[in-house]
């Protein structure tokens, strides 16, 4: 198995892998993942499923019901994906400073074995990011050991044109902006290195007092339009309720376009400015809400669209649009927040949860104002235990 990075899972974890969604079986400490097997199983995916999360050794040698062949055992054996510890021993592991003492190098093992959450010398780590917990997201980064490093950006230096001439392949860029960096005193690294600076820095607080007031009137002009509290009160929250699955999709959709960006500096330095930037600096405070002119050229089209779906009324889609701008401010807000700020229990889980979505896995999690449209496509983070990416 070279090159394959084999995962220490615990016992209650290989269990609850029990179903045709996600199904492993044992042979001893041996994980095996047999969900892609399942309808190539000769004899159906039922006889596997009867198994599923449990160990198979007995059944697999039983001459009663059927022996299997050596090659059957080999091509279970390129399903292997890990070896199962029992908790107390996992988490001796991850407590020791020697983890390699308590879970050794299985001789059968060629690749490398990773426990879930850390690396072979105990320091946790997250192979999609780099990083080993929240925390680490703060920690200041040295731009002359990180540049000499990674060859990628010189935070000392404006980040813009380094990202247009640097001459990087999509998978290179994807890698290291997703490894977050702490620019030194937590201040703002340079983007552009001229007059357009300021344009990209905004604080918090200028999302409130420029949108409120917009609010405020185009709902005042709405009631008046629609003569009618109550119809005002259903549009303008059903706009507030659809800002949620528009927040959902721009995050996932555009935001986190990175495998369909197209592998030149044009998508990459555009992927870049959007959002890429906030992922490579993910606690700079002046660049977690969106700059005002931003916020404009992505809400016109919003503007068409309310007025479109709500045809019939141009103060009703009004209404919306309001309920939806209220709801995009309270997202910004929501963000900066989650970054920056000690919240009250709710929230306090959600900036948990969001910042998992940084230093564990930029692939899921991306609901940031709430986690329902996360559980309805299935891209809810795991946050029982640390998500760990296996290489190839």
């Amino acid at each position: 198995m070279p090159g394959r990075t084999l995962l220490t899972i615990p016992t209650a974890e290989v269990r609850a892998h029990n179903n045709e969604k996600s199904c492993y079986v044992t042979i001893g400490t041996k994980v095996y993942d047999v969900t892609d097997f399942l309808e190539g199983h000769p004899g159906g995916p039922e006889f596997i499923l009867e198994y599923a999360g449990q160990d198979v050794e007995a059944i697999l040698k039983d001459e009663i019901s059927h022996t299997h062949s050596d090659s059957a055992y080999e091509i279970l054996e390129e399903s292997l994906i890990g070896f199962m510890v029992t908790e107390p021993v996992l988490n001796g592991a991850v407590n020791s400073s020697k983890p390699a003492d308590i879970l050794p190098l299985p001789p059968s093992a060629l690749g490398t074995v990773e426990l879930k959450g850390m690396s072979q010398n105990g320091k946790p780590l997250y192979a999609a990011t780099g990083m080993s917990s929240a925390a680490d997201l703060s920690r200041e980064t040295d731009p002359n050991t990180d540049y000499k490093e990674h060859k990628f950006l010189d935070l000392s230096k404006p980040l813009l044109m380094q990202v247009w001439n640097g001459g990087f392949s999509k998978d290179f860029y994807l890698e290291q902006v997703h490894r977050p960096r702490h620019y030194r005193g937590g201040d703002s690294a340079p983007l552009f290195g001229n007059f357009l600076e300021p344009l990209s820095k905004t604080p918090w607080w200028i999302v409130p007092t420029l949108w409120w007031p917009c609010v405020i009137y185009g709902t005042t002009v709405a009631f008046n339009g629609l003569q009618s509290a109550p119809a005002l009160a259903g549009y303008w929250i059903f706009g507030l309720g659809f800002w949620t699955i528009i927040e959902y999709v721009l995050h996932r959709c555009l935001f986190h376009l990175d495998e369909h960006l197209p592998d030149n500096r044009v998508g990459v330095t555009l992927h870049f400015l959007l959002h890429g930037i906030h992922h490579y600096l993910p606690m700079d405070k002046y660049r977690l809400v969106m700059p005002p002119t931003l916020f404009v050229v992505l809400a016109a089209p919003f503007w068409k669209f309310a007025h479109a779906i709500i045809s019939w009324n141009w103060y009703a889609a009004l209404a919306a649009y309001c309920g939806g701008i209220f709801g995009y401010t309270c997202y910004d807000m929501t963000h900066y927040f989650l970054h920056h700020q000690k919240l009250p229990p709710y929230y306090q889980q959600l900036k948990k949860y969001h910042l998992a979505h940084h230093f564990a896995d930029y692939q899921n999690g991306f609901g940031v104002t709430s986690r329902f449209w996360d559980w309805v496509f299935g891209t809810e983070l795991e946050m029982t235990s640390p998500k760990v990416i296996k290489t190839t």
